[in-house]
């Protein structure tokens, strides 16, 4: 299923994607589909990047903690 979109570009990004477009003999509808694909995908990893941060900051101090503990033990075990 596809959807209609109505959209304005900047001239320059116009013309570019145009010169883009008649090198690579594209239709112009799967070169905007593809390009936001890409973008969307871009979007993806970034909110992912940002989630997984925010997630590594909020177990950090007790990931330290289990650290300090394994030390300890491997410390106890050593002859």
């Amino acid at each position: 299923m596809s959807k209609l979109l109505s959209l304005k570009l900047k001239d320059d990004v116009f013309i570019e994607a145009e010169e883009i477009l008649r090198q690579n003999q594209k239709p112009r509808n799967a070169y905007y589909n593809e390009a936001i694909n890409l973008y969307n995908k871009l979007w993806k990893r970034k909110l992912i990047k940002k989630a997984l941060a925010e997630e590594s900051a909020f177990v950090k101090d007790e990931s330290l903690i289990v650290l300090e503990e394994f030390e300890q033990i491997e410390d106890e075990l050593a002859p």
